[in-house]
């Protein structure tokens, strides 16, 4: 397949992530016991494989950042795009005021490694403990191991939904395959 030079336009520096974020939209779970928030989040990062880590901001402004801080633990929680509504509901609310599960309709359910809820409705759940916190007083990045994760046996490949700024999602399109190429060590 021959491919040729495409014309480009000046872009804003500030939208450029439309283009580089990372990966699907999570919703972070946190707490414990009665005091529970969940928590939309855009960016996060995998940094490694074994063991499993992954790096997110999260605002020291977020209701979530006080109790993932003190409770040193989370759960990330892959939606699917059928909660597109209640993804962007969470996002324009705060836990400090609301219980965002009994709000949104969304049901918690215990995890078996952290004493943060999983959502019941998400496609996936990674219970996560905090790894490393020396960049979280700096940049409010938290470094989360995963210690524990849930999948739906179906679909394979869910819709997943991605933030491209100004309340606009694209979600997940067509997989392509190459398996046949792909070399593990390279990695």
């Amino acid at each position: 397949m021959v491919t040729k030079p495409l014309p480009k336009i000046d872009l804003p520096v500030s939208q450029v992530r439309r283009y580089l974020e990372p990966g699907p939209i999570v919703l972070v779970s946190s707490g414990a016991g009665p005091t529970r928030n969940i928590m939309t989040l855009g960016w996060h990062t995998v940094m490694e494989f074994t063991p499993s880590l992954i790096g997110c901001v999260i605002s020291g402004a977020n209701h979530s950042f006080g109790l993932i801080r003190q409770n040193r633990e989370c759960v990330i929680n892959l939606p699917t795009a059928a909660l597109v509504d209640r993804v962007v509901g969470i996002g324009n609310t705060t836990g400090a005021e609301i219980d965002k599960f009994d709000h949104f309709g969304l049901t918690a359910q215990t995890a078996r490694r952290v004493k943060a809820p999983l959502i019941a409705e998400c496609h996936a759940n990674f219970e996560c403990r905090l790894a490393d916190d020396i960049l979280v007083d700096k940049y409010n990045f938290f470094i989360f191991e995963v210690v524990k994760a849930h999948v739906a046996r179906s679909p394979r490949h869910p819709e997943t939904l991605h933030y491209t700024g100004d309340g606009v999602f694209m979600v997940s399109g067509r997989i392509i395959s190459r398996r046949s190429k792909f070399r593990p060590e390279m990695l």
